[in-house]
């Protein structure tokens, strides 16, 4: 199972240094991949900005958006964007996560309608794909570049739960990327055994690329520390789904990372992305010694 760790994008007051710091740690660690996800609100920082920055500073692991939630942008721009950062990277862009989003006040603050968001991404992905593929999208007005260098498309991995979503998404997507905050089995091996049925169902030749995620801190004080991040992420819907969801995870401290890390890997996630709930060095070097444990 390859590992990867997300960039800490909602922390305030990180400066230039810190995510220097981080880039560098990352890439001389035991890692896969380095990803970052996407928030309006809150003391976030952009992801596409952040991923360009990781993919100048670094030079071997894999630069993963998860997730573009892709309804609130231009798909022409998302296109644009992957293909440069593919570039910038050296063709280190394997896999691209896509999803609908369920926090209606960010789509409000850029803009964007989040009414019939379900269709739209559906049009948007066969978008890019063209734009990828050099076909015009305004007749007579040449391809939309910058033209990939890569030799096959990167991945599409929906972040999708839900069995209506998962079925829709088997349409087009190469692969799921399956959320459970305390990084539990049963939850991982539901969703995937949903998306094999969709992918089934829809008559693809593969079955899709399983990648997983979950929230985990090493950090000193690190239960009262994943609390409150759990917490601040949720907040947006409400104290009650912000409380029981942070009383919820407890994946704080080696011992319980590595239970996680043995729930993905046996619910058959071929790649898992870890979360961390602070911005300390320790998240990345404590991880890494546990995986050089591991083996």
């Amino acid at each position: 199972m390859k590992i990867g760790i997300c960039l800490p994008y909602m922390k305030a007051g990180l400066t230039r240094e810190d995510y220097m710091d981080w880039f560098r740690a990352v890439d001389e660690g035991p890692f896969h991949s380095i990803s970052c996800g996407e928030r309006v609100h809150g003391p976030t920082y952009d992801m596409r900005v952040l991923l360009a920055a990781a993919a100048a500073a670094t030079r071997r692991v894999e630069i993963t958006p998860t997730l573009y939630v892709l309804p609130m942008h231009s798909a022409t721009n998302v296109a644009k964007e992957v293909a440069t950062l593919d570039i910038l990277s050296g063709n280190r862009v394997k896999n691209i996560a896509v999803g609908y989003g369920g926090r209606e006040q960010d789509y409000e603050a850029v803009g964007a309608r989040f009414h019939g968001r379900y269709g739209r991404m559906d049009r948007q992905v066969e978008q890019m794909q063209k734009i990828w593929g050099g076909q015009e999208i305004i007749d007579g007005c040449g391809p939309i570049g910058p033209t990939p260098t890569w030799s096959q498309a990167p991945r599409l991995l929906a972040g999708a739960m839900g069995p209506k979503s998962i079925e829709r998404c088997a349409q087009w997507a190469d692969g799921l990327y399956a959320w459970s905050g305390n990084g539990e089995q049963e939850e991982l091996q539901r969703t995937f055994a949903m998306a094999d049925a969709a992918w089934e169902r829809a008559g693809r030749g593969a079955s899709p690329y399983r990648l997983g995620g979950f929230w985990y801190t090493l950090a000193e004080d690190g239960q009262r520390k994943l609390y409150d991040y759990v917490y601040e992420y949720l907040a947006i819907a409400g104290p009650e789904i912000a409380r029981m969801m942070a009383e919820s995870v407890h994946r704080s401290g080696a011992d319980e990372l590595v239970k996680a890390l043995d729930n993905a890997e046996a619910a058959g996630c071929e790649e898992v992305f870890l979360v961390p709930a602070t911005a300390e060095l320790v998240e990345i070097q404590g991880l890494a010694d546990i995986l050089h444990s591991r083996g």
